[in-house]
């Protein structure tokens, strides 16, 4: 395997498995946001406001391939394409757990809320305790990819 493939590698787990990490953290909300609606319509935009939040890992996947673009050169060094792989990884299995958690934090917010609770604000900050895992491991793909 030549190095700039295992680079390549690296940088396609961390946009897809960020990406799919926020497919299903959304869809655990609009889930929990069908059932909600039926109780609470009138609460849509809260729903809307919460079910939004795992996207933000995919996001964090994308920008993540373009803090280290600038160093997926054809004679990439092997220890370089390492640690691509390694920060692509990182980033794709944190923002994979991270969205899915996210997801699941924000849904019960989303039953409550259908149920006539007023917990938008809190479910918003138990929901920003995942995603500053998200964040950390963006934030290492930075610190790698400014060491390249």
């Amino acid at each position: 395997m030549t190095a700039i493939l295992l680079a390549y590698i690296g940088v396609g787990l961390m946009v897809g498995l960020a990406g799919l990490g926020s497919v299903y953290g959304i869809t655990i909300c609009g889930n929990a946001a069908i059932g909600a609606i039926k109780k609470n319509p009138g609460a849509f935009g809260s729903y809307i406001g919460l079910a939004a939040l795992p996207s933000t890992q995919g996001l964090y996947g994308f920008v993540g391939f373009f803090m280290l673009k600038g160093n997926l050169v054809a004679d990439i060094s092997a220890l370089n394409a390492a640690a691509i792989f390694g920060a692509g990884l990182t980033m794709g299995v944190v923002g994979l757990l991270s969205a899915i958690r996210q997801g699941e934090v924000c849904a019960n917010g989303i039953a409550a809320i259908g149920s006539g609770y007023k917990v938008m604000v809190q479910t918003m900050v138990f929901a920003a305790f995942a995603e500053f895992y998200a964040i950390i491991a963006l934030l290492f793909v930075y610190l790698t990819s400014s060491v390249l």
